[in-house]
């Protein structure tokens, strides 16, 4: 089974790349301002460049929907099972194997969170580095069965209007997401992406495995990233999850939410390039 994956190289240069993986409902611009903000902070710090990655999970960006010989058939309640994530976690490896490359700095956050891990899972070797921003190890449980109610809205209205709540805000949110710049530029993308392929990554989600146990297996430098006003991987699930890995370094980002490589680049992207240095060591 293999998936396809379209990727967007941000800079060419030496040594193992840093593979962005984006979150959902999104594609591989999240990481637009994270990424110029890290070229610019390697060349001020002196770090001889290194291949900067953002590739489109499959079904979204340029990324073409997958079919179920790609990725598996479909279970009866409309969920994929495990082998989806794994189709996915292993195209990821291929990408880079492909370009010649033994190993990367994987770099996920939310969604992509969950394929980061399932790499360190599947391909430990391939993992050099490793960062987790705003993301969680656990399965969804019972509760992943809104992800199918998702996909089957985003199929039967043919949009992306089931998830124009990530781009719409509280008085709990940060002050980023509350902006009309975030808002305005979130939509955008969401607006953009194809409802099949909004579909696919929640029905591909819903079937990952539990990965609670994969943590304490990461022996490549790691860190993990939180912004303290994410509803759904704040310091509470974070921090815990950054002392369960040896050597990990924890970065805590105040006034941030769920999308922090959008809403703090430049904070996150001195945390990745921490991390490279501790890689090249």
């Amino acid at each position: 089974m293999t998936v396809t994956i379209v990727n967007h190289v941000v800079r060419e240069g030496e040594g193992a790349p840093m593979v962005l993986v984006h979150a959902y409902p999104v594609d591989h611009r999240m990481w637009d301002s994270c990424a110029k903000a890290l070229t610019d902070l390697s060349l001020i710090n002196d770090v001889p460049p290194f291949p900067i990655w953002a590739p489109d999970m499959p079904g979204a960006g340029e990324s073409p929907v997958p079919s179920e010989q790609d990725c598996g058939p479909r279970q009866a309640n409309g969920g994929y099972g495990p082998q989806a994530v794994d189709a996915l976690a292993d195209a990821y490896v291929e990408l880079v194997r492909k370009a010649g490359y033994e190993q990367a700095i994987w770099v996920g956050l939310s969604m992509g969170g969950y394929v980061v891990l399932d790499i360190q899972r599947r391909n430990p070797e391939a993992v050099a580095g490793i960062a987790l921003c705003d993301t969680m190890a656990a399965s969804d449980g019972m509760g992943g069965e809104q992800r199918l109610k998702t996909a089957d809205a985003c199929e039967a209205t043919n949009s992306a209007e089931p998830v124009m709540h990530f781009a719409q805000a509280t008085d709990k949110d940060s002050t980023v997401k509350r902006s009309a710049a975030f808002i305005a530029t979130m939509t955008k993308w969401i607006e953009e992406q194809k409802p099949a392929g909004l579909a696919w990554r929640q029905r591909m989600t819903y079937g990952r495995p539990d990965l609670t146990h994969v943590p304490e297996t990461i022996t490549a430098p790691c860190t993990v990233v939180s912004g303290e006003l994410d509803p759904s991987s704040n310091p509470s699930v974070m921090k815990p999850l950054a002392d369960r890995i040896p050597g990990a370094q924890y970065v805590q980002i105040p006034d941030c939410g769920h999308f922090s490589a959008v809403e703090h680049p430049e904070t996150v992207a001195r945390a990745l390039l921490a991390l490279v240095q501790r890689v090249n060591g």
